[in-house]
Parts: C-alpha cells; structure tokens; sequence
C-alpha cells in the first residue's frame, strides 16, 4: 500500500476554517453556557468503551471547549490530514517510519485473535507467538519455584535493566497492577547510569535468589551493559563461578554472539523485531518482568485490552472514535488556543508512574520540528505532558491549573472499585469526590459576585475568583484490571498517533535523542585520566569538565 501525500497542516482547508472559527467563537467558548444551551451535552460527548471482557471505560469530553460545528471541524481536519490512510497503513504493516525504512507494528505484538498482520509480505503472528509461549513458559517456571538458582533456591527478586521504553514501560505496569503480583516476588527496575541505582537496589537482594533480565535489542546499548557488567560483578563476587550466570541473567535481546559472551545461556533469550520502538515495546519480549510479576494469563489479558482498543480504533468512525477525539482535542489546544502542556492526573495510586510514561510516549513522539515531506513546520507541534497521582498533585502545582495565566487541558482518571476498599471504602469515596469536584471547579469556577456572598470584601476578593472555563477529560475506569491498563495505554498511544498524523511528523523515531549520545561517548574517554585537562569543547563545557577532574579525583 502506497502512503498518501502529505501538505504542512496549515495548508489545508479545515486548517484554516478552524482558525476562523476559532477567532469568531473559540476563544470566547463557554462550558457552561454550552451545557445550558444543550441538556444533552453528556450524552453526545461522554463515550463508553467496552473490553473484550464486557468491563467498561467511560470517556467524558463533554466539558471540553468544543460544540458540534467546532467538532465537525476538527474531525474534517482529521480527514484531510489523511489519518484513516496513515491509520490503515500502519496496520497493514507500510514502512510509515519513513526515516528508519521500517514498520511500526507495535499492534501486532497484541494480536491474539490471530489474524494475519504482515511484515514484508511475511505474516508476524507465528514469531510473536513463538516469543509469549517462551515468556509463558518461562514465566511459569519462575513463579511456580521450578526454576531455582545455583543453590537450588527459587527466585525471590527479579531486576530488569534496561533505559528509556525498555523500563518506562514495564516498572509502570508492574506498579499498576501490583494488585495482582506474585506475593514473595519482588521486581526492581535499574535505568540510570548513576551508581546508586543499581547500589541500591541490589542491596535488597540476595545473589542466590535474583534473576537480573537484561533489556536491550542490540545488547550494546552503553547504559544498560554498564548497569549489566555490573550486576554481573556483583553476582560473582558470591557465586564466583561463570557457569551460574546461566541460571541468574536472561537476555531480551536479538544479538545471540553478545548475549553468550555475556554468559547468557541464549535458550533465556526473548528476541523481538525492528519494528517495536522502545516506547512501544511493554507488548513484547520487554514485558517479561511483568508476565513474570503478574502472571501470564493476566499479562495475555493485558495484551488484550489494548488490541481492543485497536479494534475500536480501526472500526470506528472518526465522529465516534474515542482515541481520535483525544487527539484532535489536543490538536486543537496546542494549535489555536497556544496551550503548550497537557496534564494527566491519574486519581490511582498504583498508577503514579503512569505520567512519566506517558511523557516519553508523547514528547520522543511528536517533539519534532520537521514534516514527513522534510520540511520544518510553521507551526507547534508537541505538547509538554507532565502529571502526578491526585489528590497529592492537588497539594502542589493545581493551585496553577486553577488560578494560573497558562491554559492547561487536563485529563482525569479514576476507577470506580478499588483493590484497597479500606475504612468501607471511604478513601475510595473520597478520592473520587475530588476526582469529581476537581473537574466541576475547573469549569465553573467562582464569580467576583460568588466570592462576595461567601463574605470576602476588599483587596481579598479577586484572589479568590477562579475563571473556570478550563477544559478536562474525564476517565472513569470500572476496575483498573490488566485489561483495563492495556486499553488506557493504546488509548494514549493512538491518540498520540493521530496527533502526529495531523502534524504531518514522523512520530516514530527518535533522532533528537543521538546528538548528546554522540558528545557523551567524545566526553565520557576526555574523563578517563583525571590529570589531563582539556582544552576542546566551547567555554562552559571545558570549565566544567575541568572542573569536575579536579574534585572527583
């Protein structure tokens, strides 16, 4: 399948009519009033998504700062922006990563119904397959006590090393659903190439009982084979031979000759295809930590609550199509009000680590300046998505939010049950009070005449009049089950999608992350002799390096 032609946004027509639209009524939009004007605004705009197992998600756009001509308007930009075709190409498993010559096809990692989803004319389900029974298997063994250490102990920890998607992914995950861990079975996460990290964590294990999961493709990446080499030493520093390397580390690799000089008995090795991007990868071979923390059968329904969002995805008309309404939402937030970050506030505990996530799936997606036609946009393209659990981010930057000069658009999650219904559920019923009046308060907000009535007078007055009219999204899950996680994840993970297809960017690969990559190598041999000054660089880095040798000898 060919992949359409392209134009700069700002060139086509829906573009411009939105920009008129805008000036004549957008910037002058009021919640309220349209919810006085339309009793049956909840109705139109709130969509409930139903999971394969009949559990429900509801998504409420309905105090957005949209009616249904500026709708019908968004979604006409959705089409001339060609979405469905980039959509359909992306499914049908097109090359749509134009500057890396490959697939993305993340969405075939999910595919549990079966069907034939081809790579270069070559169906991927028998490999990716292949890959979840080893993970099955594998997984298996470890929490049933088969699989034990050089000393015959069963695994009690388990560290998974990797950076960037290869951890963001699965310590986001094995946090959320640590309703449904192993008891007994630890998991830690090692990313960062200071030290303390892997100090740390490793100080809660025992060598006898740790399986340490090295995570990178190439098996070469600088970061995770340092952490590696070093989690290595500090496993033979008690089991002193080799050979039990074989039985303490797994690979989630495809590079066979480093990964067995490594130690690494290649039967542990969970391979997966060019076409996963990192961000994308927690479907894959990545997620064995959390197969292994959460059980198999529980990570396969993981995997089936994103492919039903797929599903809902492809099949759905743009008009009712919940990830497309998301990301023409931001669409039309960052390009015509100038809002330049987008919050997620989960009200979830478990899901604290659901915002950093979410962060490198935006911004390494859509932080880019140039079209797929090669050419630098005139206009904004990625949002600055940042978020924390409420009710603590109500205690911190929602004073910001509410009172601030910056529009913010927010989205909101909460769960009807919780795993933890303490006290009779009166935490839960109390999280969602505020889940609930966070919203109502941003968008009604509080008159000068309001704030009068409640006994304010004087210079007090306008600080505490709230605007109101700020927009939010509700998401209201009933459960946060695996199925319900996997489906929030393809939710945000399309909704960045069509984000970027309407940009007209390449929201697949990565290259503003190589240039510091690059320096760090040039930089990282200039610190190996602390004698030697450098005399390279501009100003400020030379001083700083030099300055650096002189204290950390």
């Amino acid at each position: 399948m060919s992949q359409p032609e392209f134009k700069l946004s700002t060139e086509l027509p829906a573009w411009k009519k939105l920009e008129a639209t805008f000036k004549s009524k957008g910037e002058k939009f009021q919640v309220k009033e349209a919810f006085d004007k339309d009793p049956k605004r909840f109705e139109k705009l709130s969509k409930t998504f139903q999971n394969f197992d009949n559990s429900k998600i509801l998504f409420d756009f309905s105090k957005n700062l949209i009616d249904d001509e500026i709708l019908e308007q968004l979604v006409q930009l959705a089409k001339e922006a060609k979405v469905e075709e980039l959509r359909d190409a992306m499914f049908n498993g097109d090359k749509i990563n134009t500057t890396e010559d490959r697939a993305v096809y993340h969405v075939a990692l999910r595919n549990r119904s079966k069907r034939e989803m081809k790579v270069d004319n070559v169906d991927t389900f028998p490999e990716v397959d292949e890959v979840l029974q080893h993970m099955k298997e594998f997984s298996n063994q470890i929490r049933s006590g088969e699989w034990t250490g050089y000393t015959n102990k069963a695994i009690t920890d388990v560290v998974n090393i990797g950076i960037g998607g290869s951890d963001l992914g699965p310590v986001m995950v094995t946090e959320a659903l640590k309703a449904y861990g192993k008891p007994g079975l630890n998991v830690h996460f090692v990313s960062n190439i200071d030290g303390t990290h892997i100090a740390e964590t490793v100080k809660k294990c025992d060598p006898e009982t740790t399986l340490f999961l090295i995570a990178s493709k190439t098996f070469t990446t600088a970061e995770t084979c340092t952490n590696a080499n070093s989690a290595k030493k500090w496993f033979l520093a008690k089991a002193l031979d080799t050979k039990h390397i074989a039985k303490h580390f797994a690979a989630l690799s495809t590079n066979a000759e480093e990964v067995s000089k490594f130690g690494i008995d290649t039967k542990n090795m969970f391979g997966f295809e060019s076409w996963v991007g990192g961000r994308y990868s927690v479907w894959s071979a990545i997620g064995l930590s959390v197969a292994i923390y959460i059980g198999f059968d529980n990570f396969e329904s993981f995997l089936k609550g994103a492919e039903a969002v797929d599903k809902h995805f492809v099949e759905t008309p743009l008009e009712e199509n919940i990830p497309v309404l998301g990301g023409l939402l931001s669409v039309w937030y960052n390009n015509f009000f100038g809002a330049q970050t987008h919050l997620v506030a989960p009200f979830d505990q478990y899901l604290h680590r659901f915002p950093a996530y979410l962060q490198q799936l935006s911004m390494e997606s859509n932080g880019k300046s140039v079209t797929r036609a090669n050419a630098f946009t005139n206009y904004e393209t990625g949002t600055i998505l940042f978020g924390e659990p409420a009710t603590n981010a109500q205690h911190s930057f929602f004073q910001l939010v509410h009172q601030g000069t910056k529009l913010i658009p927010s989205d909101f999650i909460l769960a009807a049950q919780s795993h933890n219904p303490i006290e009779n559920n009166l935490h839960q019923k109390m999280l969602a009070s505020n889940f609930f009046a966070q919203a109502e308060a941003l968008m009604v907000g509080k008159n000068e005449d309001e704030v009068k009535k409640e006994g304010a007078t004087g210079g007090l007055v306008p600080h505490k009049v709230f605007s109101g009219n700020r927009p939010t999204t509700s998401i209201l899950a009933q459960k946060i089950t695996p199925a319900a996680l996997g489906s929030l994840i393809a939710y945000y993970e399309h909704l960045t999608f069509v984000e970027g297809a309407i940009w007209n960017i390449n929201s697949f690969d990565q290259w503003g992350v190589e240039l510091g990559k690059v320096l760090a190598k040039v930089i990282g041999k200039e610190l190996e002799n602390n004698n030697e000054k450098v005399d390279t660089h501009d100003p400020s880095t030379k001083g700083l390096i030099n300055q650096f040798k002189d204290w950390a000898e």
